[in-house]
């Protein structure tokens, strides 16, 4: 084959430093879509975007190359400059160090995008960190609970 073909989805999951409730609703959209132009720089494509005060859930198409990490580094650090410039109040905003980036079927895309868009009421019966910690028991990740919050 000469050629190299890839069909990479994401759902990245992160949140504020601390879980501070600190992405307040009326920027959270212009948040979202400043993510999604920083996603299109590094060739990929925001699918879609949701979250609640204290974090944000991503559906990204990404390339093979930057590797993720790589993306999420450049999206947190972006994105929380743009905060503090935009948004001169929210200069305590922060994004905790770690991320969860979870691959998601072709088939699976209309499930994870409905999940997304659903953040607000899923997060009526359940906590950002009992949800992140199913994710991860659910991909199978060994985790540290010591670590996952530090």
């Amino acid at each position: 084959m000469s050629q190299s073909l890839a069909c990479l989805q994401y759902h990245l999951i992160f949140s504020t430093k601390n879980r501070a409730a600190m992405i307040l609703p009326d920027l959270r959209q212009r948040l979202y879509d400043y993510m999604g132009g920083i996603l299109k720089n590094n060739g990929g494509r925001l699918l879609v975007s949701g979250g609640t005060a204290d974090h944000v859930h991503l559906l990204a198409t990404l390339r093979p190359k930057p590797a993720v990490s790589d993306i999420l580094r450049d999206l947190k650090a972006n994105s929380s400059k743009w905060m503090h410039e935009t948004f001169p109040k929210m200069r305590a905003f922060r994004w905790q160090d770690g991320y969860g980036a979870f691959t998601v079927s072709y088939s699976n895309i209309e499930q994870v995008r409905r999940y997304i868009t659903n953040q607000e009421q899923h997060h009526r019966r359940m906590t950002f960190q009992e949800e992140f910690v199913q994710f991860l028991e659910r991909h199978g990740i060994e985790y540290d609970p010591r670590y996952v919050w530090a």
